[in-house]
């Protein structure tokens, strides 16, 4: 199992949102094919099939927990990454 498998998955067991690496989270959304938009500190990821936007900030280094558990609830909603992520 490849890293952003691994990834997912620690982010859809919820158990340390405050825990994930920022930019792990940025290359995981990129690997699910989000377009990623940078205004200023925002991250904005978008997808064409998925109605959710986005919008993330780092906070020394790491996600932020609310942020992770949006990305959680679009990871379990949509379906992605379920197949093969890496």
């Amino acid at each position: 199992m490849g890293g952003h498998a691994k990834l997912r998955r620690r982010i859809l067991s919820g158990g340390n949102d405050g825990n994930i690496e920022f930019s792990q989270l940025r290359s995981l959304l990129v690997r699910l094919g989000f377009e990623e938009r940078i205004k200023g500190s925002h991250h904005i990821y978008t997808r064409a099939d998925v109605p959710e936007i986005l919008n993330l900030q780092s906070k020394g280094g790491k996600a932020k927990p609310y942020q992770v558990k949006q990305v959680r609830n679009v990871l379990q909603n949509r379906g992605l990454g379920e197949i093969d992520v890496d």
